[in-house]
């Protein structure tokens, strides 16, 4: 059997109203410490964030999903320095409890014998 290897993960949202606390899932950022994998999946459909919210700037989210990404690539020329942070951090850093447009859920764990493959799964499963 291969081995099984702890991750962790969360849910990106997009909560256009914060006060109203409804939200559309857009991602998923997954961490397998033993690994060193961190990596996120997001994609907006563009069409069901305009009925779900449509004075959204949709552009504006895009530029969050985008920072999002590259500090969790620890990207340090995308002038954060929580990109420089260790992956680890940066996970922690990532989805900590946050009252913005850009949410993560609560962290999940799990075991995996893959986490690319992970990402893909559940991203297809919770935001898909």
């Amino acid at each position: 059997m291969p081995d099984r290897l702890l991750y962790e993960y969360a849910v990106l949202r997009i909560v256009p109203r914060v006060e109203r606390e409804e939200f559309m899932n857009v991602g998923i950022v997954l961490y397998c410490p033993s690994r060193g994998f961190l990596a996120c999946i997001s994609e907006v459909d563009r069409d069901r964030m305009s009925a779900f919210a449509r004075e959204t700037d949709l552009a504006e989210v895009e530029d969050y999903l985008s920072a999002f990404r590259q500090i969790c690539e620890g990207n340090r020329q995308c002038g954060s320095p929580i990109a420089a942070l260790p992956a680890a951090s940066r996970f922690r850093w990532l989805t900590a409890t946050r009252s913005t447009i850009l949410q993560t859920s609560k962290v999940h764990p799990g075991f995996c014998t893959d986490p690319e493959d992970t990402l893909k799964r559940i991203f297809e499963q919770q935001v898909k």
